[in-house]
Formats: structure tokens, C-alpha cells, sequence
């Protein structure tokens, strides 16, 4: 015979063994901050699984917490996978917010709170020496840059992150769960400086569905391309994709070189260079690399660098785009490891002198930092480089980028395998900016 009590405990207990303790869908979570390009501004952007209302409240770091409030809107996004998962993408814009001030902030709803983060507002003096992370080909699986990233965030080593395509690897990938695993991840570093993207070969499934509906990048075109201003820098963030999924529309190609023509012409009137001499882009698949597998960038008439003729009309490529309008500094991921490139075009080395290659350069720097860590592992080198090669690691890690004023920029690699030693470092130092400069 069962003694009564064991019987009540049992009854008691039951209803919470089959039903469960429901989920609490309203909870907010992917935290992650972006610069909208708009001086006293960022976006902060998370995701919910059912709906909710769009809040943020915060303050002044030493004031009265959750002071002020902005309100914002979500938008439901249908992953494309057999289940089509159900996720709200939640956008606020704060605004007016005070050059390098820091802010403590939470968002959510009554229905849901995230924990509380904080910021520093972007500095828009034109004097002002950003700080970058920058990295492509981070993973969900063996994400080694990933515990140190988020350290050197919360030490306020950073102003911003630029990640160079290929995340979680994939988004979509189990109903886009993956893509819910790494946003979660880099929560602890997209939470506190603006996670500023690229879209790479990665993000390709489903028409970039999950990369363009997760990130709140400037612009009209689903965070594909845009541009924005910080301190003397002029950054621009583009697509190489569209060079090899033509399917999703060739139109796409022609669209962005011709935004990225009338971006880099306004760049360039006198004024604007002038007041952001650096121009410094960003897309995922280099134009050169000396990596041993084959890929776009391992050939003579690589796509991104010379363009497409089985297009119609053919297809420019950037190379001669970047150079005929002074672009400084070039940065690549998609090779899963790190490369230095003498400062080239048209395949040929074009250093300022023997003795200081990147003073004066004669040519766009062309960084490749691919390895920061994923389930594919690092790649192998071609025994032998051609002569633009200047250095070479296949070691796990990232680079670090400021752009210290008009005439001083400087870069160095981390090795995350030699317990964050930096391996390699350039000063890119310009007199003069622009086409000119080149000669």
C-alpha cells in the first residue's frame, strides 16, 4: 500500500512532468547594436518568438536607470526551412544621443525584459581615432576567436566590429536554429559595440533570407551594401556574392556597382575627401589570395577583381572601380586564414619604396582575415605566392584596425593559437588620398 503522502506528491506533481514549463516566447534575446550612419544614433535589434511591443529604456551610465524610453517596431520573418520557424525581429532607433557618452540600456516589453547592456555612443568628431575588430568566418562550431572577442568587447578595446561575412555557419541550417545559436553567441560582443556585416557565401541560402531579416545595417537594401562615416573614414560594405549567385537575379550585380560608383564619386568630392581622407572597404571573397584551394581569388580572372562576361551586358568587376577612385585599404575574409598583400593592382606590386612599402603606397592594402573559427577548419597556403604576398598565417584569429587621423592607419593580426600574441602589423601612412595619390 503507497502511504498517502507519497500519493499527493505524485498528484501534485504529474501535471508538470507531461506539460512542461511553457517557454516564455516574449523573452527578448540576439541583442545585438548597429550604427545607422547617423551621428547621436544606434539601432538595437533582437529577436522574439511570439509577438511583442518594441521598447528600449536606458540612461546615462550614472543616472537614473531606464530614464528615457524610445519605441520602435518588430517584424515577423518565416525561415524558408520545412518548419517554417516564426521569429520577431525587433528595430529601435535611439537618437540623440551624446557623442562618446555611455549609456546602460535593457530592451523588451512588460511582457519580457533582456538583461541590461551598455554602449558607447559613437563619436562623430571628425578628429575621433576609431577602433575596429574585423573577422569573417565566424562559427557556432569551433568558434575559437570567440571567448577572446568577447573579453577585449567588454574592455572597451573596440568601437566597432566589422565581421566580413559568413556567420554561424549555417543560419539557416536546422530551421534556422543554428542561425538563433550563433546570434545568442555573439550576444555578448553585438550587445555592446555595433556588429557592422557583410553578406558571404554562407548566408546564400534561401535568397540571404536569414542574413538580410536578422541585421539592421544603414540603407535600403537589406544590409546587401551600404556605407557610413566614422572619425576620417569613409567604410563601405559590399557584396562579392553577387558575382556568383546570379540566380537570385543579375540585376542585383548591376545595382550595386552602380550605387557603389555614385557612392565612391560623392566620397571623393573635394570637401568630402577632405574631411574622410580613408576610404576602406569591406566584402567577403577577396580579389587575390594565395590559398591553396582554387577559389575566386586564386585566379588570374577572378570575378570579383575582372568582372563576368557571360552576363549580359557583361559584368564589371571592382578592381579598377577601387582604384580609379582612391580606395586605401581593401578588407577580405572568405580564406580561412590571414594574408597581407603588398599594396597591388592590375597583379603587379606597387609599394611606396623599398625601404616603406605602405607609405605612399601606389596601390590599394588588401587585408584577408578569414579564420576567426568554424566547423571547416583553417586552409592550406600555395607553396608558392606570387610576389604581392607579404605575409602569410594559418593561424586562428583576427585583426585589429584604428584609424589613428588623416594620415596614420594602423593593423595588426592576433593569433588566437599563440594566446593572442599579435603576429604581424603595418602603418599605412598617406600624404595624400585619392586617384592622385598613386602616382
Amino acid at each position: 500500500m503507497v502511504p498517502a503522502c507519497v500519493v499527493y506528491t505524485v498528484l501534485i506533481l504529474a501535471p508538470m512532468l507531461v506539460l512542461g514549463v511553457p517557454p516564455i516566447w516574449t523573452q527578448p534575446e540576439q541583442v545585438h547594436l548597429s550604427y545607422p550612419g547617423v551621428p547621436g544614433s544606434m539601432v538595437v535589434t533582437w529577436t522574439t518568438f511570439s509577438e511583442a511591443e518594441s521598447t528600449v529604456e536606458y540612461d546615462l551610465l550614472g543616472g537614473l536607470l531606464f530614464n528615457m524610453t524610445a519605441k520602435g517596431h518588430a517584424t515577423l520573418f518565416v525561415d524558408s526551412g520545412k518548419e517554417k520557424r516564426k521569429m520577431y525581429i525587433h528595430r529601435v532607433a535611439l537618437t540623440g544621443l551624446k557623442p562618446a557618452a555611455t549609456y546602460v540600456y535593457h530592451c523588451g516589453s512588460d511582457a519580457g525584459w533582456s538583461d541590461v547592456f551598455s554602449f558607447t555612443a559613437l563619436n562623430d568628431s571628425l578628429g575621433f581615432s576609431p577602433r575596429f575588430a574585423l573577422y569573417g568566418d565566424l562559427g557556432n562550431e569551433n568558434p575559437q576567436s570567440l571567448a577572446r572577442l568577447q573579453k577585449e568587447t567588454q574592455l572597451s578595446m573596440y568601437d566597432a566590429v566589422l565581421h566580413i561575412g559568413d556567420f554561424a555557419y549555417d543560419m539557416h541550417e536546422d530551421n534556422a536554429r543554428i542561425g538563433d545559436e550563433f546570434m545568442r553567441q555573439i550576444q555578448s560582443i553585438a550587445a555592446y559595440v555595433p556588429y557592422m556585416t557583410c553578406p558571404g557565401n554562407h548566408e546564400a541560402t534561401y535568397n540571404f533570407s536569414n542574413y538580410r531579416n536578422r541585421f539592421s545595417m544603414p540603407g535600403q537594401t537589406e544590409s546587401l551594401w551600404y556605407s557610413w562615416n566614422l572619425g576620417p573614414a569613409h567604410i563601405v560594405s559590399l557584396s562579392t556574392e553577387v558575382y556568383f549567385y546570379l540566380e537570385f537575379g543579375q540585376e542585383l550585380l548591376f545595382r550595386q556597382y552602380e550605387w557603389l560608383k555614385k557612392d565612391l564619386e560623392e566620397a571623393n568630392k573635394p570637401e568630402n575627401r577632405a574631411a574622410r581622407p580613408w576610404i576602406i572597404t569591406m566584402g567577403h571573397r577577396p580579389m587575390y589570395c594565395s590559398d591553396d584551394d582554387q577559389d575566386d581569388c586564386t585566379k588570374f580572372d577572378s570575378y570579383v577583381r575582372l568582372g563576368r562576361n557571360d552576363t549580359k551586358p557583361p559584368a564589371p568587376g571592382l578592381e579598377d572601380l577601387f582604384y580609379r577612385h582612391g580606395v586605401d585599404v581593401e578588407l577580405w575574409a572568405h580564406e580561412h586564414t590571414y594574408e597581407r598583400l603588398w599594396p597591388v593592382y592590375g597583379d603587379k606590386v606597387y609599394n611606396g619604396s623599398r625601404q616603406q612599402p605602405y607609405v605612399n603606397p601606389k596601390a590599394p592594402v588588401h587585408i584577408i582575415t578569414g579564420s576567426a573559427g568554424c566547423k571547416e577548419r583553417t586552409d592550406k597556403f600555395n607553396p608558392n605566392p606570387k610576389d604581392w604576398s607579404a605575409f602569410r598565417s594559418t593561424d586562428y584569429g583576427y585583426a585589429r584596425m584604428q584609424v589613428v587621423n588623416s594620415t596614420h592607419l594602423y593593423l595588426e593580426q592576433v593569433s588566437d593559437d599563440q594566446n593572442g600574441d599579435v603576429i604581424d602589423s603595418i602603418w599605412v601612412v598617406k600624404e595624400r588620398h585619392g586617384f592622385s595619390a598613386w602616382f
